[in-house]
């Protein structure tokens, strides 16, 4: 394979890709790569692994809806943190007997 093709392949690739983070779609490989994984990856990598035929773009609304996945899952994620911290309010006996006896 000439490398000054392979590459000018890659920088022609990379020149369509106008989002910061594109989705990509993975295909399937003989290595083990497993098809229809989608990963948000740089632009410069998205280039590469469509070159070699490891992936493609997602679709516009593909990406729509991984994005929303994973904003639900770190929303998900946030609440559990959130939930997972004890508040603890230290009160003087004194003013728990007050309190309780106003209640």
């Amino acid at each position: 394979m000439d490398m000054r093709m392979y590459y000018q392949k890659i920088r022609e690739q990379r020149a369509t890709i106008t989002e910061a983070f594109p989705v990509i779609v993975s295909h399937e490989t003989a290595g083990g790569g497993k098809a229809g994984t989608m990963t948000e990856v740089t632009p410069d990598l998205a280039a590469k692994m469509i070159v070699d035929g490891t992936a493609q773009l997602a679709t516009p609304k593909a990406t729509g809806e991984f994005r929303q996945t994973q904003a639900d899952a770190k929303q998900a994620a946030d609440d559990e943190v959130a939930a997972s911290k004890v508040q603890l309010t230290v009160v003087p006996r004194e003013v728990l007997e007050q309190l309780q006896k106003k209640g």
